[in-house]
């Protein structure tokens, strides 16, 4: 049996005990995942083809490793400008092995397990040890917590930056600075490679804008 299956943008056709490299999953090693949308299944019976996925259908892989793919060399060059400009790219990726393909009906054989969900299950213990307190204690603690969350929110509020004064931020662009915590110019100035390393993965392009419009030494002159 064999099916196409679409995670991480991309269709990718497998079979069971197949080795894949696909777009990066959260997860660690040994961890059992559902591998998203199946869109087609094909055995000795015939094909079927979902529209778009085929419902109860399930494509299970083991995660064997996440690691960053071989660089790739980015070159860019401007004729009669003087400008070249070469940087590298390492992509995230996450190998994984298909474990079992469950047919519409079927029940899966492998168990779906994950280590990062761990945590949250050692925690649940210990709220239902103490339900009564809980219970008393929460009007208390949301009166107390009111009128501090509004006086620590106040200064932030007002120590935000209008970030669209940097070259090359527009609104859109502010908007998700802001969410991914970035606010004031006092935290673009002390950005570090991994910074942008970490954020270009969240924002795509953003590393090469700020480098470009050189934001760091811009923000320091305006946080002055």
């Amino acid at each position: 049996m064999f099916a196409v299956i679409k995670t991480g943008g991309k269709q990718y056709r497998v079979a069971a005990g197949d080795e894949i490299r696909i777009e990066k999953l959260e997860g660690a090693a040994g961890d059992t995942l559902d591998l998203g949308e199946v869109l087609m299944l094909g055995s000795d019976a015939g094909v079927t083809v979902g529209s778009p996925t085929v419902d109860g259908a399930q494509v299970i892989g083991e995660l064997l490793d996440t690691n960053r793919a071989r660089k790739i060399i980015v070159f860019k060059k401007r004729r009669r400008q003087n400008y070249r400009r070469t940087k590298g790219h390492r992509q995230w990726g996450t190998v994984v092995r298909i474990a079992e393909i469950v047919a519409p009906g079927d029940k899966a054989k492998t168990a779906l397990k994950s280590t990062t969900a761990a945590p949250k299950s050692a925690e649940t213990p210990k709220a239902k040890a103490a339900p009564k307190a809980e219970k008393a204690a929460a009007p208390k603690a949301a009166k107390a917590a009111a009128p501090k969350a509004e006086k620590a929110a106040a200064p932030k509020a007002a120590a935000a930056d209008a970030l669209t004064e940097l070259t090359g931020v527009g609104p859109a662009l502010a908007t998700k600075l802001n969410e991914a915590g970035i606010t004031t110019f006092a935290q673009v100035a002390a950005w570090t490679d991994a910074d942008l390393d970490a954020l270009n993965e969240t924002i795509t392009g953003l590393k090469a804008k700020a480098e470009k419009n050189d934001w760091i030494n811009a923000a320091k002159a305006l946080a002055k």
